[in-house]
């Protein structure tokens, strides 16, 4: 059970339902945004920000799906797995393929650019003081500069909403 019981859309100030309703086709993420609407600037700023970034679409679907489950399996965030793990699927990563991300090196199912996508998920989470200018050379051979800052922001947003989920412990449907 969580620790912080969920808010529902019936329970928010009527100028955020329709924040909540666009929410809801980002995903089955409605147990987390209800925790995060225990205090409505969370919920707010946080999911208004998620749904500009999905609409404005600057980084592929399957590079933020590799970043994410790539830091949630480090982190081992099993909410952001279950939620993310589909999302990568459609994005052409089998179920076994994901959940070997950490061993991105010789991953078959991963290409050149996906590689080097988790390779810098895995530096912003785990060894972001020690990360050489190296491996920006070789982000901006394949991204605009705001595509990088949105890939490091989005890396670190999610080990932000790991250790949110996991500390609240939100607990979760089968995911869709």
């Amino acid at each position: 059970m969580s620790r912080i019981p969920h808010k529902r859309r019936a329970d928010l100030p009527e100028r955020l339902h329709p924040l909540w309703d666009k929410m809801e086709t980002y995903g089955d993420f409605a147990d987390q945004a209800g925790v995060m609407a225990q205090r409505l600037p969370i919920f707010e700023h946080t999911w208004r920000q998620l749904t500009e970034l999905a609409d404005e679409a600057v980084l592929s679907k399957r590079h933020l799906e590799l970043a994410i489950v790539t830091v949630s399996l480090l982190n081992k965030c099993d909410y952001c797995v279950a939620h993310h793990l589909p999302k990568l699927q459609v994005q052409g990563i089998s179920p076994e393929g994901a959940q070997a991300l950490l061993d991105y090196q010789d991953h078959p199912e991963l290409g050149e650019v996906d590689k080097l996508v988790v390779e810098y998920a895995i530096a912003v989470t785990n060894n972001w003081n020690r990360t050489r200018d190296e491996i920006f050379g070789r982000l901006k051979a394949h991204f605009t500069e705001a595509q990088i800052v949105e890939l490091t922001w989005r890396t670190a947003l999610c080990g932000a909403f790991n250790r949110f989920n996991d500390i609240l412990q939100v607990e979760f449907d089968t995911p869709a």
